[in-house]
């Protein structure tokens, strides 16, 4: 049963959030106010538990997180986070990486990609595209993973294919938090779905995709990459929640890269809403422990890899 949290969650969601999913307009109206406040600098706190070092790549800040206490292993994470494309990092997506990144003992590299209306696919995937181009230059694909929420999972999957096409290394495991993964709306599920789901909806999605894509279809592999290369994926975690307009098509997405012979373990939290991870309640910590002990699970890195504790680069420490 859902905590009496996530109801008031979803209740606050509901009458503030979803505003911005109602249609086109309303959602231009959230992404003009969202610029003039956005900051995409972790909190000033987590500097205190962390080692936090920002470094530019394509012109964009990219975030290297470690925890004071020591790299345990050589395991790297590439998180990609959330936000319809449109929206910027928030105090929630970093809260969540400062906890893998201390729980996991690992160092978790954070794009913070050009978004949209601004800009679209090309640049966006373009940045990240460098940004795991370089981390290949110091680790194996074997020791990173590919970790992102919503419009990140997207990107995740997106990045995985795009690069199995260029012929480079891919990532060993991939954890999707409520990914977006098919927009083509071929599933008349998720009309049922927005009906109950707090925070999203289509008028506004639809949006948010139009600005992103840069004129290439729904159904193109780049924007929904259930219709790509499954087979291209390595083992995957997703969780999703039953109150979640993306639901029917996360478990669609899970099914068809089964048959592609992915291994999907796949988390379905009843009564969840978009991305429930994120935010401090029951049914997140529950989640976030059973990420942890899926990636601690992992194997180590591989026997080539580089032992003790990986250095961060050198870079400025965040303001």
């Amino acid at each position: 049963m859902p905590s009496l949290k996530s109801h008031l969650v979803a209740f606050v969601l509901r009458r503030t959030r979803k505003k911005a999913f109602t249609s086109a307009a309303e959602l231009n109206r959230w992404i003009a106010a969202a610029r003039r406040t956005e900051d995409h600098r972790p909190p000033p706190a987590l500097a205190k538990r962390l080692d936090i070092r920002q470094r530019h790549v394509a012109g964009f800040p990219v975030y290297d997180i470690a925890p004071r206490a020591g790299i345990r292993n050589g395991q790297r994470i590439l998180y990609l986070h959330g936000g319809a494309y449109v929206f910027e990092i928030t105090r929630f997506h970093w809260n969540l990486i400062a906890e893998m990144s201390e729980r996991l003992g690992v160092r978790i590299t954070v794009p913070i990609y050009p978004i949209a209306p601004q800009h679209d696919i090309h640049a966006m995937l373009g940045m990240i595209m460098q940004v795991y181009a370089a981390m290949l230059e110091d680790a194996d694909g074997r020791d990173i993973l590919f970790m992102g929420d919503s419009a990140g999972g997207n990107m995740a999957v997106v990045l995985t294919m795009m690069a199995a096409e260029r012929g480079m290394a891919l990532p060993s495991r991939h954890v999707l938090i409520s990914p977006c993964l098919d927009v083509s709306l071929e599933n008349p599920a998720a009309y049922e779905v927005e009906k109950v789901d707090p925070w999203l909806g289509i008028a506004g999605g639809l949006e948010a995709i139009r600005h992103y894509s840069a004129g290439l279809a729904r159904t193109d592999w780049r924007i929904s990459p259930v219709f790509g290369n499954l087979a291209a994926l390595p083992p995957t975690l997703i969780l999703t929640g039953t109150r979640d307009l993306l639901y029917p098509d996360t478990v669609s997405f899970a099914e068809k890269a089964r048959k592609a012979g992915v291994e999907v373990e796949l988390v379905v939290e009843k009564g969840m809403f978009h991305v429930w991870t994120l935010i401090d309640m029951p049914e997140a910590r529950r989640a976030r422990d059973g990420i942890v002990a899926y990636l601690a699970a992992a194997p180590l890195p591989h026997p080539d890899a580089v032992p003790g504790p990986l250095p961060i680069p050198q870079a400025e420490p965040a303001g």
